[in-house]
């Protein structure tokens, strides 16, 4: 899509249905008219808002916060790797084989130099695929918590 980079600006609602952002242009005009996205840092609530290559949105979507830089308008929704190519990710991917420093992890109040859930039981393992506990198996469960 190098032509389509300079293209004219597009609706901010249509430009997040298109880049595969949210489900529905419904949804998106929902997600933008709920002040979860900002162009260019200023926060926003018109769908129809223009938006054109270059600009950079931060969107909150899913409890998660997406940085994304406009490449281009979109022409149509279309396959995943074609919306992709609509935008470009701002956001450095988290490496998944790094593991936090438990020292990291800040302990809530009154609890200095603990680490979080230290003091709680792990959680009791199921079979993948067994399906939910009957309530017996609840029981004894709230039993061995001491939740009674």
């Amino acid at each position: 899509m190098p032509g389509a980079a300079h293209g004219p600006p597009q609706r901010l609602d249509k430009w997040l249905w298109f880049a595969r952002i949210v489900k529905s242009r419904s949804l998106a005009q929902k997600l933008v008219g709920g002040g979860h996205v900002r162009v260019n840092r200023d926060k926003t609530t018109a769908p129809a808002k223009l938006v054109r290559a270059g600009d950079v949105l931060t969107i909150v979507v899913a409890d998660r916060v997406r940085l994304l830089k406009v490449r281009a308008p979109g022409v149509r929704r279309g396959p995943a790797p074609e919306a992709q190519q609509l935008y470009e990710d701002l956001q450095p991917r988290p490496d998944p084989s790094a593991q936090p420093d438990p020292q990291d992890v800040a302990a809530p109040a009154g609890r200095t130099g603990a680490t979080i859930g230290a003091d709680l039981p792990a959680p009791a393992r199921r079979e993948p695929g067994s399906g939910r506990p009957t309530k017996r198996q609840r029981r004894e469960l709230d039993r061995l918590r001491g939740d009674e």
